[in-house]
């Protein structure tokens, strides 16, 4: 009794290849980012660089020997400083990227700056609320801008085995 002859393995002809839907996912090849995608960036690793900035002013003035009310509590203000600077710089690059989830993420920390952008202007320092309100303004406007939204829709998953 013969067996059957083993057949080589053969590489994927490109049309085995899974095609990409309407939004892009991570097998697809990248396109390049539209200008208000890149613009958004710009403007979260801004606010990430200010952030860090102030944190460094934040340990710099704790090292100084400040008076605060609780030093731990102090300690834990500059971690969260550092932490949220990190975090936007991840979001920054990842929306540059164009990574479906940044845009949430943008969104949200768009929304915190103008929490805190309106009482700085209402404050009376209104060159430090206007530097706070009116990037965050075309941030969210440019969140919402159809090619943006077009281009970070890459989810990040692989692409189907089958």
């Amino acid at each position: 009794m013969s067996r059957p002859p083993v057949n080589p393995p053969t590489s994927p002809s490109p049309s085995d290849e899974p095609r990409p839907g309407p939004g892009r996912n991570a097998g697809a090849a990248p396109a390049a980012p539209p200008p208000a995608a890149v613009l958004v960036a710009l403007i979260v690793a801004a606010e990430a660089t200010a952030l860090l900035v102030a944190a460094g002013w934040y340990g710099y003035q704790l090292l100084n020997g400040s008076p605060v009310l609780s030093f731990w509590g102090a300690v834990f203000t500059l971690g969260l400083l550092l932490a949220f600077a990190a975090w936007l710089y991840a979001v920054a690059v990842y929306l540059y990227r164009g990574y479906r989830w940044t845009r949430a993420a943008a969104l949200v920390a768009q929304l915190f700056v103008l929490t805190i952008g309106f009482p700085t202007l209402s404050g009376g320092l209104v060159v430090a609320g206007l530097a706070m309100l009116l990037p965050a303004v075309a941030a969210i406007v440019l969140l919402f801008h159809s090619k943006v939204i077009s281009y970070a829709s890459r989810t990040g998953s692989a692409p189907p085995a089958l």
